[in-house]
């Protein structure tokens, strides 16, 4: 048994594209692939504390964040989910510092195939981490841009074409069919090329950069015994006590024979697990 405030799952991927999670609490790194058919619980046991100040807190906000820190930080702003509407530039930015670090760097526009095609963006340094949190199957990054601002205003014309959303219960029902991410990249960069030249028009030429010579696609294995044919989503505020035999691991997903769990959603808690 172990204790301890819950983060999201840690993962790597092997050079033919299998998946490994470690579950981290304490100072204890468990290794979920080696679990795999085995019973394993979780108990909740009511407490949260916030993940940037590690106050108590009754309500989590923004996956991990209590109510001040959610309000203060950078990154609780509307902005992170929505980039195109970053503010810094207009000098407004709730933290400066905060965002020369993470936000005035180089990203990634992509294409991923999770529960069928969708248009993201990410961080420089964080593929392919990005693809296998959101449980895809395939993910090919299609353009570096200078910031997130700029990765946003991109996506944002991506989603007059594809969808910017995974519907996570397709994704737990099994793998997508494979999709020619290559194919879908000349394509809709096609159809999408007047408003490109525009953002590069405003930005400048090295402002985004096209990866369709250098890029390839990146195929990922999760290890899943198997899926289950109906979701049943377990909320652990009103099952405190979450157990069953673990059937698989996808994105932030336990799937259980009881149901499954978004470990990520419940980021600050405090549990005990054990297996």
């Amino acid at each position: 048994m172990i204790s301890g405030s819950i983060r999201k799952m840690t993962s790597q991927v092997s050079s033919d594209g299998k998946v490994s999670y470690q579950l981290n609490l304490a100072d204890t790194s468990i290794n979920m692939n080696d679990l795999l058919g085995q019973k394993v619980s979780l108990n909740f046991d009511g407490s949260i504390q916030c993940v940037n100040c590690s106050r108590t807190t009754k309500k989590s906000f923004s996956q991990g964040f209590c109510y001040p820190c959610f309000k203060k930080l950078a990154a609780c702003d509307t902005c992170i989910m929505s980039p195109e509407k970053c503010h810094f530039h207009l000098g407004t930015c709730r933290e400066p510092e905060w965002a020369e670090k993470y936000c005035m760097q180089s990203h990634y526009v992509y294409l991923a195939n999770s529960s069928g095609l969708k248009v993201g963006i990410t961080r420089g340094d964080q593929l392919p981490t990005r693809w296998i949190d959101q449980g895809a199957t395939q993910g090919r990054a299609i353009f570096s841009v200078q910031n997130r601002r700029l990765s946003g205003l991109v996506e944002t014309l991506f989603k007059q074409e594809v969808a910017d959303k995974t519907n996570w219960r397709n994704m737990l029902k099994g793998n997508a069919d494979d999709l020619d991410l290559e194919f879908e990249q000349e394509r809709l960069i096609s159809l999408l090329g007047e408003g490109l030249d525009s953002l590069q028009y405003e930005f400048g030429i090295q402002s985004i950069t096209d990866l369709s010579e250098e890029n390839f696609t990146h195929k990922f294995e999760y290890p899943v015994l198997s899926f289950p044919t109906k979701v049943v989503s377990i909320n652990a505020e009103k099952t405190p006590l979450v157990e069953g035999t673990l059937l698989g691991i996808k994105g932030q997903y336990w799937l259980l024979d009881t149901g499954v769990i978004n470990i990520r959603k419940y980021t600050g808690y405090q549990v005990t697990f054990s297996h």
